[in-house]
């Protein structure tokens, strides 16, 4: 596993592609005046977008960790930071629209992304699983 180069990986590609969206996203719902009728919804949302943007640039640097570690805790530790990491971006949608976002097509086109993340991340995981043993 430690010689293999990660920047190939489909699980490695998603990851960049949830974190250009993720960013696109949160840009917008952060930045885009019309976009906040209220001073407080701002806040909320600015919170918010900052926390997306920081927890999607996260998942590439925790598959390149298991990529540079020896270590068999370590490569599932970053496996599990990824899981936790999805699961919060998840969240973070649900809070926007319970914040009242009236554009709801971005955060489903952010949910799709976050699926199609996972699917490639639990085929992933299983191979770094079924390695274990093997390093």
């Amino acid at each position: 596993m430690g010689n293999t180069n990660f920047n190939t990986l489909p699980v490695y590609q998603k990851s960049l592609a949830l974190r250009d969206l993720s960013n696109a996203v949160a840009r917008y719902f952060s930045h885009d005046p019309e976009v906040f009728p209220q001073e407080r919804s701002a806040g909320l949302r600015k919170i918010i977008a900052d926390a997306l943007i920081t927890d999607a640039s996260l998942i590439p640097s925790a598959i390149e960790n298991v990529y540079q570690t020896n270590s068999n805790s370590g490569k599932l530790k970053n496996a599990t930071f990824i899981h936790i990491i999805t699961r919060n971006i998840l969240s973070y949608c649900n809070g926007l629209e319970k914040d009242g976002v009236k554009e709801k097509e971005y955060i489903n086109l952010l949910r799709r992304e976050i699926r199609t993340f996972r699917k490639s991340f639990k085929q992933w995981r299983k191979a770094i699983i079924a390695s274990n043993g093997d390093d």
